[in-house]
Formats: C-alpha cells, structure tokens, sequence
C-alpha cells in the first residue's frame, strides 16, 4: 500500500474570552469532501515536516506561523492508501487568515473539538489535543 506523508498545523490561539482555540477547516474538494481536518499538505522534496507545515499554511491560510512543536504522528490506513502525518502545534504571528481551498472553517474551543465530523486520520490528533493540550 502506498504511504503519503503529509503535515498538520494544529493552530492555537486564544477567544475573545480568553479561552484556548483550535483552528479547524472543512475538505472542501475530493474524495473526502466534506470532513473536518487540520488544515496542511504533502511535504515537498528536500522539505522538512516543520517547513512544509509554515509553507502549506501560507498558501493555504495566507498567515504566517511560528511551530512550538511537534505533537503527534498519525498513522491511518485508508482504501487505497495509507497516511502519516505529522502534527505540529502552532500560532499565528503575522497576517489575517484568507482561506483559499476550504468548504469551511472554525475556532474551536477545546471543550468543543467533537463539535464536528473529523476525517479518521484527524480524529486520532484530536485526541492527542485532548491529551496535552487540555
């Protein structure tokens, strides 16, 4: 079965209420159309997993993003493929977000992150949030 790695900007900041939020994004396009996942992409040649994750969500997001560190890898196998994906915590540090290729997007406060339907690869990030981040 064919492996695609792939990373994850787990984006956190904090609501008008001052209460810890991720950042979420809805597939807006394929097979997966529809699902909830982390916003990312594949790993260009040459690129490391950190590099790729600031690049990814600067032509995803149009915001730049500083990595805290890594948070999990998680490792799913699919149909007809089987993904590994890197998770980085994140934040913002310059700009405003400007989606470019999502259905949808939200803030989610960590008591809410089950609020909606995670593509089976995130879902296994989102316990890992739950885990370290709560």
């Amino acid at each position: 079965m064919k492996t695609i790695r792939v990373v994850a900007a787990v984006i956190r900041a904090v609501n008008n209420e001052n209460k810890p939020v991720i950042f979420a994004t809805q597939r807006g396009y394929g097979e997966f159309k529809g699902g909830w996942e982390f916003p990312g992409g594949k790993l260009e040649p040459n690129e490391t997993a950190e590099q790729a994750c600031i690049r990814e969500i600067k032509e995803e997001l149009s915001v730049d993003i500083e990595v805290a560190r890594h948070l999990y890898t998680a490792e799913h196998d699919y149909d007809t493929f089987h993904l590994s994906m890197d998770c980085f915590v994140c934040s913002i540090v310059s700009g405003t977000i400007v989606d470019t290729e999502h259905e949808d997007m939200k803030w989610l406060p960590l008591d809410n992150l089950w609020s909606v339907d995670w593509l089976p690869a995130d879902i296994k990030v989102v316990e890992a949030i739950e885990a370290s981040l709560a």
